[in-house]
């Protein structure tokens, strides 16, 4: 979006310009800071500038509003008093004009008034002698106060809609929020919501109506208009649900849609079905990008961490566009990266949540251990929380957990009030069946699913509660003296969600060629996304495919392993369910283990089954079998 103001020197240009840039959340620019210093010098003369010395100015002027385009916009106040000097500035279809007129009495007084502005009064007839009359844009009297100026131009604007940088079909709490983030950050954008007879009527229009200060969104329900409205190549951000609803919308946008275009999903797709879009959209000559995007709702508003795969060229389009709006890590730079071709971009989102699940699974043990076991109040555990928040152990769902222990509601403690019967949507599950698919261990991650599972069997739970006579037992000795075992089994629990995710991430980039770099997927990890913490920020430096040997993650197994083995002893001799803790504690001894039990297996397979062995001290690797009915081999 390109809007200039014209009008002679007094008309108010910087004042509306200004206005204008505040409204639609673009840069504003005065075109006498454009000046080369001999212009200056001549007007600060009183020495009215002539067609020749304005030629540099114009064209540095046209230069600037080239280059702002393509950023997203800007406002631009300047005189430009002859057509020819508006023929120069007209780079784009997307600009338009706003004209500044006034009497020559009111417009002198407006000089008069004017301090240290090298532009002298006496320039003013000079001034009004070379305007030419425009034939086009929208002819503003000044005789009006800055208010109702402002609201005729935005009028005027909105009644002569621009094309808009990009669109956001579906307007549930992300696609809003990714919207007015998008808005807010100076991209022209329509927005749409289908119409639903008396469930969904006028959804995108309410936004706007939520929204007034955003003057650079315009609303549609109806799918032709909305994509006439979008400049081309066109550049469109589905926010819907994943599954058949995508197919769907994208069997209705390419009957529109032309080569060059691009469709980015941001929702939390399978990365298989990614994959497949991929390539359908490709035969179509169509960009597509499967994109992960977390941060939940607040996130998604103020800066999300943003995980594009599919086509590259497809994000070199949206490139700029992601970065403004994406959370930005400790160095200033946005927490987005171009993930890689395919799905692999939904499939780190869905193992980013893999370890969501996990870290929230934790603390979820933790505090009912300590609360329940230990007989710690609730407001004690939040205090406990926030001094651990301080250091190493500092993360986004540490802080969350410890403000939901003190909120209250008329005297109660709300936690105490929400039914104990945990929601997922899928994204556990799908990295559990590919963590099977590609025969990698994953059972502290895959626990954290299965609890949400188990508990959701409340009745039965209850019913099972009577039946083995299930209670807890408490916990008789001090916390004191145990505090500290359990900041450092809770350090290293999180350590072991991480190694697992991070190993699945690495064992299918390899197998699909994905070349995924994990140092830059941690790095957009740490701020924007809900696993964002510390241990975040020191796999983004440190990361090694060796994780558990990278510097300050080596120290920890060696020193916290006893500590959490501790705490899972503990726990489940008092009753405490703690699965993820527990399951990372045998999935990290199972890694360590040199000597293991799976001898067992091999000769229990080989036994019933006649699948061979390999020996110990055959270093051909030759295959072995059994009879061992007659004890022979």
């Amino acid at each position: 979006m390109l809007i200039i103001v014209t009008g002679v020197s007094g008309t108010g240009k910087t004042t509306l310009g200004t206005a204008l840039s505040k409204r639609f959340h673009l840069p504003f620019f005065d075109a006498d800071d454009f000046h080369p210093a001999e212009n200056i010098a001549k007007m600060s003369q009183g020495q009215p500038l002539n067609d020749e010395d304005r030629q540099p100015w114009l064209l540095a002027l046209a230069q600037k509003l080239e280059e702002s385009e393509k950023t997203g916009g800007a406002v631009l106040a300047c005189s430009a008093l002859k057509e020819s000097y508006r023929q120069m500035l007209q780079v784009s279809e997307n600009l338009r004009w706003i004209h500044l007129i006034g009497e020559r009495d009111l417009i002198w007084s407006r000089m008069l008034a004017r301090k240290n502005h090298y532009m002298k009064a006496e320039m003013l007839d000079s001034q009004l002698s070379t305007w030419e009359d425009p034939s086009y844009g929208f002819q503003l009297s000044i005789d009006q106060s800055p208010e109702i100026m402002l609201s005729k131009a935005l009028g005027y604007i909105q009644s002569h809609p621009l094309k808009m940088k990009m669109g956001v079909i579906g307007m549930g709490v992300m696609g809003k929020s990714l919207a007015l983030n998008l808005a807010e950050n100076g991209v022209p954008l329509a927005i749409y919501n289908r119409y639903v007879a008396g469930k969904e009527e006028g959804i995108a229009q309410k936004v706007l109506e939520e929204n007034p200060d955003f003057a650079n969104m315009l609303a549609f329900e109806e799918m032709d208009a909305f994509l006439s409205s979008l400049e081309k190549p066109r550049k469109i951000l589905m926010m819907i649900p994943a599954g058949t609803a995508i197919d769907a919308q994208l069997d209705q946008l390419i009957l529109t849609l032309e080569k060059g275009d691009l469709i980015i999903d941001g929702g939390n797709s399978f990365y298989k079905d990614s994959e497949r879009r991929v390539h359908r959209l490709q035969e179509l000559g169509i960009h597509f990008l499967p994109m992960g995007v977390s941060g939940g709702e607040q996130g998604a508003r103020k800066g999300p961490s943003i995980m594009p795969g599919g086509n590259a060229e497809g994000y070199a389009m949206v490139t700029d566009f992601l970065s403004r709006i994406s959370a930005k890590d400790k160095n200033g730079q946005p927490c987005v990266t171009y993930v890689g071709p395919g799905g692999s971009g939904h499939f780190i989102k869905m193992v980013h949540n893999s370890i969501e699940y996990g870290e929230m699974q934790v603390l979820a043990e933790l505090t009912h251990l300590l609360r329940f076991g230990f007989g710690c109040a609730a407001a004690q555990v939040a205090e406990i929380y926030s001094d651990w928040n301080k250091g190493n152990l500092k993360s986004f769902l540490l802080e969350i957990t410890a403000d939901i222990l003190l909120f209250k509601d008329q005297g109660g403690l709300v936690l105490d009030q929400i039914l104990d019967q945990a929601g997922q949507k899928g994204t556990g599950g799908w990295s559990l069946t590919t963590a099977l698919e590609f025969g990698v261990p994953y059972s502290p991650l895959a626990e954290a699913v299965n609890a949400r599972g188990v508990s959701g069997k409340k009745t039965q739970r209850k019913e099972f509660s009577r039946t083995f006579q299930h209670e807890f037992r408490k916990i008789d000795d001090s916390i004191d003296a145990w505090l500290p075992k359990i900041k450092q089994a809770y350090a290293l629990a999180r350590i072991i969600n991480h190694e697992v995710g991070f190993g699945l991430m690495k064992a299918v980039s390899d197998a699909k060629s994905w070349s995924l770099n994990f140092h830059e997927i941690a790095r957009i990890w740490t701020n924007g996304c809900i696993i964002r913490s510390e241990l975040m920020e020191h796999i983004s430096e440190k990361y090694s495919d060796s994780f558990f040997e990278m510097k300050g993650i080596k120290e920890s197994v060696i020193s916290d392993r006893m500590p959490l083995a501790e705490l899972v002893g503990l726990g489940l001799t008092h009753g405490f369910a703690l699965p993820v803790m527990s399951a990372g504690m045998n999935y990290l001894l199972g890694r360590i283990t040199a000597e293991s039990s799976a001898s067992v297996i091999q000769a229990q397979r080989d036994y019933f089954g006649a699948h061979t062995y390999q020996r110990k001290e055959d270093p051909s690797g030759k295959f072995f079998h059994t009879n061992w009915n007659s004890k022979e081999i």
